[in-house]
């Protein structure tokens, strides 16, 4: 890379990095003249960048958002991160991953080895998104490419987890880590746990890693051999099936287009202009019948009895809880 090249990409940094930049300081920053920063900012203008040039004393640069896409220039940290992301993209079923892959590829196409490397190992799977998800949790990227690592290295993981159950004072844990799952805005790993002798899932945003690894082991087979199958049910309270405990059917007062958007992993059949049937699952039949009255319409239950009593249980808890 020229020195003319290499100071024009360090301009570039620059700007990307605040919004308005005063000459002096630029010139300062990059150690050239006033003369050579106008340059520079004219050449980047010719790339297709736009930018606002201020005048006077205290005149400086700003780069706005362009008419056009031009050359992007990423640290290795977004890079990563946009990496991540589009990967995520790829599999999320959001009717974008064609769109996704072809961005992932071109980008691969001019990431340094090192950079390759550390995604190299990054191997999501997809969980559809359930209804109530939380918004999504931000992580580290270097916390994904270390347990990747871990995952693809096939090395015992030691890292410190905090949960609800154990407060706020972290636990240590010692898992053989087999996959990295993203669903609902969360990324979960799938890990044997050494000290339980079974499968667990934990949220990343609560892993701190800790190092070194430990040793080798040989890959065990995630029971049904479906990852996303198997996170799926442990969701829904089951070690087995990707099946809700309790599964029931209404018929709701609203037309299926009030109704679709909200269904999650529900089956909704249209019935009139303004009716329509929901079939829906939860881990309990008190919480399916509070699922079913977030719809704020007259509901008829179809089946089964059970629901029938939940919606009973519900109300009384309801009218205790009114009267109080």
């Amino acid at each position: 890379m020229t020195a003319p090249t290499s100071r024009l990409l360090n301009l570039l940094s620059l700007l990307q990095t605040r919004r308005d930049w005063p000459g002096a300081l630029l010139a300062e920053r990059l150690g050239i003249s006033h003369r050579t920063v106008r340059r520079d900012v004219d050449r980047l203008r010719e790339l297709g960048y736009n930018i606002h040039a201020t005048k006077g004393p205290d005149g400086g640069y700003r780069l706005d958002a362009g008419a056009d896409l031009p050359p992007l220039l990423f640290d290795d940290d977004q890079a990563v991160a946009l990496s991540l992301a589009l990967q995520t993209a790829a599999v999320s079923g959001s009717g974008l991953e064609e769109a996704s892959l072809r961005a992932l590829t071109t980008i691969r196409q001019v990431l340094p080895s090192r950079l390759c490397h550390r995604l190299d190992g990054l191997d999501i799977t997809a969980i559809p998104g359930r209804p109530g998800d939380a918004p999504p949790t931000p992580i580290a990227p270097e916390t994904l490419v270390e347990i990747s690592a871990a995952i693809r290295a096939h090395q015992t993981l030691r890292f410190d987890y905090v949960s609800r159950q154990a407060g706020l004072e972290p636990v240590r844990h010692w898992v053989e880590p087999h996959h990295l799952a993203f669903g609902g805005g969360r990324w979960y790993l799938l890990a044997w746990d050494l000290d339980q002798d079974d499968w667990r899932l934990h949220r990343v945003d609560r892993i701190t890693p800790r190092t070194p690894h430990g040793k080798r082991f040989t890959p065990r087979q995630v029971p049904g051999g479906n990852v996303a199958d198997y996170i799926s049910a442990r969701f829904k309270g089951s070690a087995q099936n990707n099946e809700w405990p309790c599964t029931g059917t209404v018929i709701l007062g609203l037309p299926v287009r009030d109704v679709l958007p909200f269904a999650g992993d529900g089956t909704v059949q249209e019935l009139s202009d303004s009716r329509c049937s929901l079939r829906s699952g939860s881990w309990s039949w008190v919480a399916l019948a509070a699922s079913f009255s977030r719809f704020d319409t007259d509901i008829e239950v179809v089946e089964p009895p059970e629901l029938v009593e939940a919606f009973r249980t519900l109300a009384d808890r309801n009218a205790a809880t009114a009267a109080r």
